[in-house]
Protein backbone atom coordinates (compact mmCIF):
# COMPACT_ATOMS: atom_id res chain seq x y z
CA UNK A 1 0.00 0.00 0.00
CA UNK A 2 1.23 3.54 -0.74
CA UNK A 3 1.14 5.98 2.28
CA UNK A 4 -0.71 9.49 1.40
CA UNK A 5 2.61 10.97 1.79
CA UNK A 6 4.35 8.30 -0.34
CA UNK A 7 1.33 9.66 -2.83
CA UNK A 8 1.62 13.32 -2.01
CA UNK A 9 5.36 13.02 -3.48
CA UNK A 10 3.98 10.76 -6.23
CA UNK A 11 1.59 13.80 -6.93
CA UNK A 12 4.36 16.40 -7.53
CA UNK A 13 6.38 14.11 -9.45
CA UNK A 14 4.19 13.12 -11.69
CA UNK A 15 2.37 16.64 -12.72
CA UNK A 16 5.90 17.87 -13.43
CA UNK A 17 6.05 14.79 -15.41
CA UNK A 18 2.88 14.97 -17.41
CA UNK A 19 3.79 19.12 -17.81
CA UNK A 20 7.31 17.91 -19.36
CA UNK A 21 6.17 15.00 -20.83
CA UNK A 22 5.73 15.97 -24.69
CA UNK A 23 9.41 17.58 -24.47
CA UNK A 24 11.12 14.84 -23.25
CA UNK A 25 9.37 12.06 -25.52
CA UNK A 26 9.41 14.39 -28.79
CA UNK A 27 5.36 15.11 -29.11
CA UNK A 28 5.39 18.70 -28.57
CA UNK A 29 3.23 19.88 -31.20
CA UNK A 30 0.41 22.46 -29.43
CA UNK A 31 -1.85 19.10 -30.49
CA UNK A 32 -4.14 17.40 -27.92
CA UNK A 33 -1.61 15.29 -27.62
CA UNK A 34 0.49 17.78 -26.21
CA UNK A 35 -2.05 19.83 -24.26
CA UNK A 36 -3.83 16.93 -22.29
CA UNK A 37 -1.03 16.34 -20.25
CA UNK A 38 0.36 19.58 -19.85
CA UNK A 39 -3.21 20.68 -18.57
CA UNK A 40 -3.33 17.15 -16.84
CA UNK A 41 -0.21 17.72 -14.73
CA UNK A 42 -0.59 21.73 -14.09
CA UNK A 43 -4.55 20.71 -12.57
CA UNK A 44 -2.53 18.09 -10.62
CA UNK A 45 -0.13 20.22 -8.96
CA UNK A 46 -2.62 22.63 -8.37
CA UNK A 47 -5.40 20.46 -6.64
CA UNK A 48 -2.65 18.61 -4.58
CA UNK A 49 -1.28 21.49 -3.53
CA UNK A 50 -4.96 22.43 -1.76
CA UNK A 51 -5.67 18.15 -0.46
CA UNK A 52 -5.80 17.72 2.88
CA UNK A 53 -2.84 15.25 2.78
CA UNK A 54 0.97 16.15 3.65
CA UNK A 55 3.26 17.94 1.44
CA UNK A 56 0.54 20.69 0.57
CA UNK A 57 -0.07 24.52 1.45
CA UNK A 58 -4.03 24.55 2.21
CA UNK A 59 -5.31 21.40 3.47
CA UNK A 60 -9.13 22.35 1.86
CA UNK A 61 -9.53 19.41 -0.68
CA UNK A 62 -10.75 15.95 1.54
CA UNK A 63 -8.18 13.13 0.28
CA UNK A 64 -10.47 10.87 -0.80
CA UNK A 65 -11.92 13.58 -3.00
CA UNK A 66 -8.20 13.83 -4.23
CA UNK A 67 -8.13 10.48 -4.84
CA UNK A 68 -11.46 10.28 -7.26
CA UNK A 69 -10.05 13.19 -9.13
CA UNK A 70 -5.93 11.29 -10.06
CA UNK A 71 -8.48 8.24 -10.64
CA UNK A 72 -10.85 10.04 -13.22
CA UNK A 73 -7.56 12.26 -14.67
CA UNK A 74 -6.01 8.80 -14.85
CA UNK A 75 -8.60 7.32 -16.98
CA UNK A 76 -9.01 10.53 -19.20
CA UNK A 77 -5.66 10.62 -20.05
CA UNK A 78 -5.15 6.80 -21.08
CA UNK A 79 -8.56 6.97 -23.06
CA UNK A 80 -7.46 10.55 -24.66
CA UNK A 81 -5.25 9.37 -27.14
CA UNK A 82 -8.97 7.60 -29.15
CA UNK A 83 -11.22 10.08 -27.66
CA UNK A 84 -9.05 13.28 -29.26
CA UNK A 85 -8.01 11.29 -31.90
CA UNK A 86 -4.56 11.38 -32.48
CA UNK A 87 -4.07 8.03 -31.18
CA UNK A 88 -2.53 7.56 -34.99
CA UNK A 89 0.29 9.24 -34.04
CA UNK A 90 1.17 8.84 -29.95
CA UNK A 91 -0.47 7.18 -27.82
CA UNK A 92 2.25 5.06 -25.48
CA UNK A 93 3.53 7.73 -22.93
CA UNK A 94 -0.60 8.61 -22.53
CA UNK A 95 -1.49 4.85 -21.96
CA UNK A 96 1.33 4.30 -19.68
CA UNK A 97 1.08 7.55 -17.64
CA UNK A 98 -2.78 7.28 -16.73
CA UNK A 99 -2.29 3.54 -16.35
CA UNK A 100 0.66 4.60 -13.82
CA UNK A 101 -1.76 7.35 -12.14
CA UNK A 102 -4.56 4.84 -12.22
CA UNK A 103 -2.77 1.66 -10.18
CA UNK A 104 -1.21 4.41 -8.37
CA UNK A 105 -4.88 5.37 -6.57
CA UNK A 106 -6.34 1.53 -6.43
CA UNK A 107 -2.66 1.37 -4.20
CA UNK A 108 -3.02 4.46 -2.11
CA UNK A 109 -4.43 3.94 1.47
CA UNK A 110 -7.77 5.65 1.05
CA UNK A 111 -6.70 7.86 4.65
CA UNK A 112 -3.89 10.22 5.09
CA UNK A 113 -1.01 8.72 8.07
CA UNK A 114 -1.77 11.91 10.20
CA UNK A 115 -5.10 13.92 10.55
CA UNK A 116 -5.35 16.83 9.23
CA UNK A 117 -8.22 19.82 9.35
CA UNK A 118 -8.95 21.56 6.61
CA UNK A 119 -8.02 25.54 7.27
CA UNK A 120 -10.96 27.60 6.94
CA UNK A 121 -10.87 30.80 4.59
Amino acid sequence: MISSKTHAVLDYLVGILLIAAPWLLGFADNSAATMVPVILGVSTLLYSLFTNYEYSLARMLPYKIHLTIDFVAGLLLLASPWLFGFNDRIYLPHVILGAFEIVAVLLSRKTTTTVHKPQQI
